[in-house]
């Protein structure tokens, strides 16, 4: 076996950490990851793996092997792509990290991308905000949407480059009391009156909840959900199926336009104005298929359309 094939079980195992998940992730049985990273240990000479009944970590010579391979499968990755491609012509996966609310608009984005390059093969990924972050820097992903202002806060605004996307404005959805062809856009709302009604949000560790939360607080009310939950779908269907509000931004409003028994209210007092940005990490020389993403995320089309879906919604 050979020794990159090792260093990929390596970077899989801390990416599940759990022996099982990576080893079906690798496609390959649980002792033949077990037997290749202890061949990986003789060949360096050193523990990597801290040993227990479950998985307990790496030692600090096993993080030191696992930077260092996550850069070789990331150079080997480059070059696959680079003889596989041309400047016209991208081929490659390009693997994306977004934030729920914001999967939507990945959604559109890589969709269209793909249909600009038949060649690149994109992955939409829905992670939180700090395995978005945790993702770039470990290589995982090539590019990230999430929220600009926690992106280029502290340290990370000195390791990612951001392109700005979007601006988010939030709404308050619920059933609408006479059905309509598509989803109603009703008159303003206030957030303190928004707080009265029986809401279902995302849960508290969720960095969107965060900032509803702090927008009802400037508003002066602190609110109470009736439900909570960390799934987006979940969240969209509880306001489909049952008597209940919630806040969503643009692009998930923008996502169920065709549902006519809904209708959605701009929410203000404070009006709460959520940038997205794309990310990607600095240090990182970028695929071919990186390139080409981040040209159409720069161009004046693309964030019209990004902005028609995700910012002040028109009936």
């Amino acid at each position: 076996m050979s020794s990159l094939a090792s260093l990929r079980y390596l970077v899989a195992l801390s990416e599940h950490q759990h022996f099982a998940r990576a080893a079906q992730a690798c496609h390959i049985t649980q002792p033949a990851l077990s037997n290749a990273l202890k061949a990986l240990e003789q060949e360096f000479g050193t523990a990597i793996v801290k040993r227990g009944r479950t998985y307990a970590g790496l030692t600090p010579e096993g993080e030191r092997v696992l930077a260092s391979a996550q850069r070789m499968l990331h150079e080997q990755a480059l070059l696959k792509q680079d003889l596989a491609s041309t400047a016209e012509q991208p081929r490659g996966p390009l693997v994306i990290g977004v934030v729920p609310t914001a999967a939507p608009l990945a959604a559109r984005f890589a969709a269209q991308l793909q249909a600009r390059h038949p060649g690149i093969s994109p992955v939409v990924r829905s992670l939180s905000s700090r395995h978005i972050e945790e993702g770039l820097e470990s290589l995982a992903l090539d590019l990230g949407l999430g929220f600009a202002e926690r992106l280029s806060a502290g340290a990370w605004a000195q390791r990612l480059d951001l392109l700005a996307q979007c601006t988010e404005h939030y709404f308050l959805v619920r059933r609408a009391a006479q059905p309509e062809a598509q989803l109603r856009l009703g008159a303003p709302m206030r957030w303190a009156d928004a707080a009265e009604l029986p809401l279902c949000l995302l849960t508290p560790e969720m960095h969107n909840r965060s900032l509803v939360d702090s927008a009802f607080a400037q508003a002066g009310v602190q609110v109470q959900p009736v439900m909570e939950t960390n799934s987006m779908l979940t969240l969209t269907l509880c306001v489909q199926t049952a008597h209940l509000a919630s806040v969503l931004p643009g692009a998930l409003v923008g996502a169920v336009r065709s549902q006519g028994e809904l209708e959605a209210l701009p929410l203000v007092e404070p009006e709460m104005l959520t940038p997205l940005a794309f990310a990607s990490w600095r240090q990182a020389r970028p695929s071919r298929a990186l390139q080409a993403a981040l040209a159409m995320a720069g161009q004046p089309q693309w964030l019209a359309h990004a902005a028609a879906h995700s910012g002040v919604l028109r009936a």
